[in-house]
């Protein structure tokens, strides 16, 4: 199940909610779809479960048109919204039985799926509530069961662990990683962490426009400035911090030495190096040459919020 975004623009008046992108998901992929607030995720979203048209160009899933055949489209997508779509009057069990029969499901499946979809999303200790009485992170657990309840073969998912404590996120997580084994997923969320740790991919779109598209780590070397080494060594009694940084200076591809902290004879440096260099073979052994010990040395990786920060502030 793959889903194919071509040159979609969705105007507001003179307004342009989303300007010209493309761009497919497939198969057992999570995709996490990033971007500020206004940026356009929700719309593109709305439009790929046909919940709104655009005002051109295509979207298909599974090579089925939202617009000519967006019946069809609608059985195989099971869509949580920002705003959860919830009856607070019902209580979980008929919510859940509702939905189910929405989406066309008759007979013994009604009440086996039921019974998976709140052990699933942990549902059990509440299944007899109504939903006005439960909290934030109960409703969005029950948010999540009806947008699965008919078993999709795609998932579009708006801030799923909205209201959720870290227990709950982190099991929110592990779901949207099984179901993305076989499932096509899009994920949209502002915990950029959450990103990291589930997704296989990552677009950022910013005023309306994809600015970045590839793995977490793919992004995070590209927009990787100057590498900077963190080291803290302990060195000899005679060979103060003073002079330590003149020669860890020397080493090939190293642009500056800060000394960050020191206490007696261990001292932590931070050594900055030519962009794409991996000095700290090169740091060891000079450690190993001048009878240091190496207590600490890590490399710091750019963040992906430091990626978004860049690519989505004017």
């Amino acid at each position: 199940m793959s889903i194919a975004v071509r040159n979609l623009v969705k105007m507001y008046g003179d307004t342009s909610a989303i300007d010209d992108i493309s761009f497919d998901v497939k198969t057992g992929e999570i995709l996490g779809f990033l971007g500020p607030n206004g940026a356009g995720k929700t719309t593109t979203m709305k439009i790929i479960t046909c919940y709104m048209p655009p005002t051109s160009g295509t979207v298909a899933v599974d090579g089925l048109d939202t617009a000519a055949q967006s019946l069809e489209v609608r059985r195989k997508i099971g869509y949580l919204p920002e705003m959860n779509p919830l009856y607070m009057d019902m209580n979980v069990l008929d919510y859940l039985e509702y939905s189910a029969q929405l989406h066309g499901l008759r007979g013994g499946v009604v009440q086996h799926r039921i019974k998976e979809m709140v052990h699933v999303c942990g549902l059990e200790d509440v299944r007899h509530k109504d939903i006005g009485e439960m909290s934030k992170g109960y409703r969005q657990r029950v948010g999540l069961a009806q947008s699965m309840i008919h078993d999709p073969e795609v998932l579009i998912l708006d801030e799923p662990t909205s209201g959720l404590d870290p227990n709950q996120i982190a099991e929110i997580r592990e779901l949207i990683r099984k179901l993305g084994a076989a499932k096509t997923v899009i994920l949209s969320t502002h915990i950029l962490s959450e990103v990291q740790a589930t997704c296989n991919r990552v677009l950022i779109i910013h005023e309306g426009k994809i600015v970045a598209n590839g793995t977490p780590s793919q992004l995070q070397q590209e927009f990787q400035g100057a590498d900077t080494i963190t080291v803290e060594l302990r060195s000899g009694p005679g060979d103060p911090a003073g002079a330590v940084a003149p020669k860890l200076k020397s080493v090939e591809h190293v642009t500056g030495v800060s000394l960050l902290t020191q206490d007696g004879g261990t001292s932590t440096f931070e050594v900055h190096a030519d962009k794409g260099n991996d000095i700290r073979e090169s740091l060891f052994r000079l450690a190993v040459a001048e009878g240091w010990v190496v207590l600490e040395m890590h490399r710091r990786i750019t963040t992906l919020e430091e990626v978004f920060h860049k690519l989505t502030t004017a």
